[in-house]
């Protein structure tokens, strides 16, 4: 199976890179930006074409909402013609409200924000205009390296003594890149094989935490392994926000369906987050060796 992924910077691109290298059965193709000529969709001939997210919506420009937006309805008008599956995965954030119960797939987004109302008018488009088409959402995703990974920004304040400011009252499921990318594969290949699956799928990882209490529990895990190493480092402070008075914002993303389907169980987070601090730490240890 061929991939064309875009956005070659994105934490998400790099997670498929690293999955696909692991496998023999994977060819990716990844493209810098997200601009796609059809001659150059033609020249890769590939079986799905797969847009990282706008991880971080709400806070983005709305210039930068709108340029994204347009660039997937480009992409989507390239993969009718050729009859490429489209693969489009999306922010959690768009459930600007959120819920008091996990967000199932059939609950489209309906946010107040005209920004992100833009990006719903694309997923209409899409689900309007070509069934051979996923849209993921993802929970915040988090990794080593790459653009929007949020936990190497975490760990990189975290050591520099910086101060972290983090919400404690928006619950929301953090999702590895990683186990992301390898869900992303299987169901993928599934699809490549004969599998009528298409539509909207939520993505993400178990347990539901607070940005606070993940970034706490990144830096009680950072410091139990300096400390391990006879490191003396002072981690930089934690600073609780509240955003909401009174009732915490939930941002929970039911994932029954994507299991159904396709039999993907999510990763729980605090597993990945253990994972990545080791590796973290020994390439560490290997640079000040």
């Amino acid at each position: 199976m061929k991939l064309l992924i875009l956005d070659a910077g994105h934490c998400l691109s790099l997670a498929l890179a690293r999955e696909a290298n692991r496998r023999s059965d994977t060819e990716l193709v990844i493209e810098a930006g997200l601009g796609l000529t059809s001659e150059r969709l033609a020249e890769i001939a590939p079986d799905a074409l797969v847009i990282p997210p706008l991880t971080q919506p709400i806070t983005a420009e709305p210039a930068a909402v709108v340029a994204h937006a347009e660039a997937v309805e480009d992409c989507l008008t390239l993969c009718r013609e050729s009859q490429i599956p489209l693969v489009w995965c999306v922010s959690d954030q768009l459930y600007e409200d959120g819920f008091d119960e996990p967000i199932d797939e059939h609950m489209i987004p309906a946010p107040r924000d005209e920004s992100l109302r833009r990006l719903i008018v694309t997923g209409d488009r899409i689900r309007e205009r070509y069934p051979r088409h996923l849209i993921v959402r993802l929970g915040p995703l988090f990794a080593l390296d790459g653009a929007e990974a949020w936990l190497n920004q975490l760990i990189d304040s975290l050591i520099a003594g910086d101060e972290v400011r983090a919400a404690e009252d928006v619950i929301f499921c953090p999702t590895s890149a990683d186990a992301a990318a390898m869900a992303l594969l299987g169901i993928l290949h599934q699809l490549h094989c004969g599998a009528e699956a298409w539509g909207a799928y939520h993505l993400a990882g178990t347990e539901p935490v607070s940005a606070y209490t993940f970034a706490s529990m990144v830096r009680t895990q950072l410091m139990t392994r300096l400390e391990g190493a006879g490191e003396t480092l002072t981690l930089g402070p934690l600073r609780a926000l509240k955003h909401h008075h009174g009732q915490p914002l939930r941002r929970v993303l039911n994932c029954r369906r994507v299991l159904e389907a396709f039999g993907v169980h999510q990763k729980p987070w605090r597993l990945e987050v253990g994972r990545l601090l080791d590796v973290w730490f020994v390439a560490r240890a290997e640079e000040m060796a």
